[in-house]
């Protein structure tokens, strides 16, 4: 399982923008998780997608973000 998960939602034009973002920072592989699958995660995500987190400690990086974001996020990943 990858330790980045990308929480975004069907038809958002944020997280299409986000996964473009991702891609040029050439971020490693990544779980997506759709937050309306989950009435926990819809109340926690809800407003907030994209989110990129790490699953090993916790940390998030909230929209907007761009690819020097991404590469600083993942540069504390190693």
């Amino acid at each position: 399982m990858p330790d980045l998960i990308l929480y975004q939602r069907d038809y958002c034009h944020l997280c299409d923008l986000a996964l473009a973002v991702l891609a040029e920072a050439r971020a490693p592989d990544f779980e997506s998780v759709w937050v309306e699958d989950s009435d926990e995660l819809e109340q926690r995500y809800g407003i907030r997608v994209p989110v990129l987190r790490d699953a090993r400690d916790g940390r998030e990086l909230d929209w907007p973000f761009d690819a020097a974001a991404v590469r600083t996020f993942l540069a504390r990943l190693s």
